[in-house]
């Protein structure tokens, strides 16, 4: 992993875009003009996630008129050009720039970028008649020998899930889970496994194994604890759903409400899902 990733905390932007900042003024002390224009664009993803979109534009601007080279800065120029496209809203802008990633990426034998283009790409376009983005991307994840590329074979696997999920496909979501899981095993991240195992047990529950899933729920919430993670509000909504579905109110009442105050603080969530946080207000009062 190159040092530049190892500047990220996706949970927090904020504190990512003041580490980049450190980075382009040591790259520009340093006078390395493309270490610059690299961090750049690591600098506009963390403001796209932070939802200040014109700044992410105007900072990638400025790599396309400094960085005119077709090269692993380029990739990843138009990969953070199409995600600030495609997190601001416009998604049918987002699709030329990550197709161009892809491209270049493949051409320059740059296998994690061009899984991360793939991957986006499974997101916002899928072309009737063709092999799906999410296949494109496995595939090469799976025969690329570049370990960036494989490491993204979980994440894969786990929007496979999701997707299967959302059209009732459960055993085909459950498949998928849990080769996400073996995937993050191997990767050898508690943190990411421990995500990965509560999406096995959210689709466990929802074949009707509510029993099954609260016990590999409550390991959960124990190892993380005990490994200092911050609570989870998702992982309270399940144990709390996990016991209605076995008849247990009174015991689930607690983390429902514990759930519904983490969720609710959660601004993109109240925003974007305010009845599933309604809901659990309900449930946990009754």
């Amino acid at each position: 992993m190159s040092s530049l990733d190892d500047l990220w905390d996706y949970d927090d932007p904020a504190a990512s875009e003041a580490r980049f900042r450190t980075a382009i003024e040591a790259a520009e002390a340093g006078g390395d003009p493309a270490a610059v224009d690299e961090a750049r664009t690591q600098l506009a993803r963390a403001l796209g996630l932070q939802g200040r979109f014109g700044n992410a534009h105007e900072v990638l601007d400025r790599v396309d008129a400094d960085h005119p080279a077709d090269d692993r800065i380029r990739v990843r120029a138009r990969l953070e050009r199409g995600r600030a496209w495609r997190s601001g809203g416009d998604v049918a802008a987002s699709i030329p720039p990550f197709e161009a990633a892809w491209e270049l990426a493949r051409a320059l034998g740059e296998d994690g970028l061009a899984v991360d283009a793939a991957h986006m790409l499974a997101i916002v376009d899928a072309p009737p008649g063709e092999a799906t983005w999410h296949e494109r991307a496995l595939e090469l994840a799976d025969t690329s020998p570049d370990p960036i590329a494989r490491r993204w074979r979980g994440s894969l696997w786990n929007n496979i899930g999701w997707a299967r999920f959302d059209t009732g496909d459960l055993d085909g979501a459950l498949a998928a889970f849990e080769t996400a899981l073996r995937a993050r095993r191997e990767q050898g991240r508690p943190g990411e496994t421990r995500v990965a195992e509560w999406c096995v047990a959210r689709c466990v529950r929802a074949l009707g194994r509510p029993a099954e899933a609260l016990a590999v729920q409550e390991r959960l919430a124990e190892e993380a604890a005990a490994a200092g993670d911050p609570e989870n509000g998702f992982g309270a909504e399940e144990i709390g759903e996990c016991l209605l579905d076995l008849g247990r109110e009174e015991e689930a009442r607690p983390y429902l409400a514990r759930a519904a105050e983490l969720l609710g603080a959660d601004a993109w969530l109240a925003e974007h899902e305010p009845d599933r946080i309604a809901r659990l207000r309900r449930l946990a009062r009754r």
